[in-house]
């Protein structure tokens, strides 16, 4: 019976890592008759697991959907990194409980010798803070809204959502994640215009809308796209930058997905950036190293003279000789 068992396990596992195999491939790979590939085949079927085939000489074999998760068979390497992976998603904001939930299961049924590797392996790694890049709180990543969003781009079926600039019913094509924050790349079929939209500013409606016939982004670079978009829609704040410098010289000292940089003549460009607080944007402008001007919004125009006096009053003149004396 032990013996049934373990074939049995793997199986499945054979079944899990490769999507069609034949009845002659299965029996070589388990040492056993074709014959013992098909009672298995039915065993598995009266344990609930659904293995689609293809009667005859030339029979063949596939794991269906169904409504039982069959067992998770892992490699120990793949096992670690699954293990290793959740632990991580733990400070992930939204996902949190979900991996810590998930984590527990896996860790329970892990070997001893694994769970000893993945102990080992967290217990020596120190991670730093996820987000230093702002002084904002990374928004919260619903599960839920990403599956549906997800299954609608999959489906070509439109989304219904309520947004910061009103409703929207539009055909979704791909999600993608930049900055720690998602966004839905989507066509508005009245109009033919194309935006991105955070997932977290959106309040999906239900149901959605009708199915649609794709027609692809041009030049299907959907995270170029994104990039691209967000600087003008995608932010809490926005700003353009007037620059005393020339636009290419410009967009060499600064990454494209800063913003976007528009040449007003040879000497001068506007940098259209942004960001979900203006002390980071105040922050941004100042290492660009070039001479700018900001006159709105007026909540930018106040940080960026507070910083300046900040920096002014740390080298003022009796600050410097003071430290030049302490280096003495």
């Amino acid at each position: 019976m032990a013996d049934t068992a373990a074939r049995m396990l793997a199986l499945l596992g054979l079944l899990q890592a490769r999507s069609d195999w034949s009845g002659a491939e299965l029996a070589e790979r388990l040492g056993v008759s074709d014959r013992t590939v098909r009672n298995d085949v039915d065993r598995l079927r009266g344990l609930g697991y659904p293995v689609d085939a293809v009667r005859g000489r030339h029979g063949r074999y596939r794991l269906g959907a169904g409504t039982k998760l069959p067992p998770l068979l892992l490699e120990e390497d793949e096992a670690v990194a699954v293990a290793i992976g959740l632990r991580a998603g733990t400070s992930v904001q939204g996902i949190e409980e979900t991996s810590a939930r998930a984590l527990a299961k896996l860790e329970h049924v892990l070997p001893h010798r694994l769970q000893r590797r993945v102990n080992a392996l967290t217990d020596a790694v120190s991670a730093g803070p996820e987000n230093t890049g702002s002084n904002v709180d990374d928004p919260v990543v619903d599960p839920g809204l990403l599956a549906e969003v997800a299954a609608a781009v999959r489906d070509h079926e439109e989304i219904r959502f309520d947004y910061r600039d009103g409703r929207h019913q539009v055909e979704p094509y791909r999600l993608v994640s930049w900055q720690r924050r998602w966004f839905v790349v989507a066509r508005d079929a009245g109009t033919d215009s194309w935006a991105p939209y955070r997932l977290d500013w959106l309040d999906l409606k239900r149901p959605g809308g009708r199915r649609f016939t794709p027609h692809p982004l041009p030049g299907g670079d959907y995270t170029s796209f994104v990039l691209r978009e967000v600087a003008f829609s995608g932010w809490e704040h926005h700003a353009r930058i007037a620059v005393d410098a020339p636009a290419e010289e410009v967009l060499a000292r600064i990454n494209p997905t800063v913003g976007v940089v528009e040449s007003v003549d040879a000497d001068h460009c506007v940098l259209v950036t942004g960001g979900d607080s203006i002390e980071i944007i105040a922050v941004y402008i100042g290492m660009l190293g070039l001479d700018f001007h900001v006159t709105e919004p007026p909540a930018l125009v106040e940080a960026v003279a507070v910083l300046g006096e900040r920096y002014r009053n740390a080298v003022s003149r009796d600050t410097r000789g003071g430290i030049m004396d302490g280096w003495r």
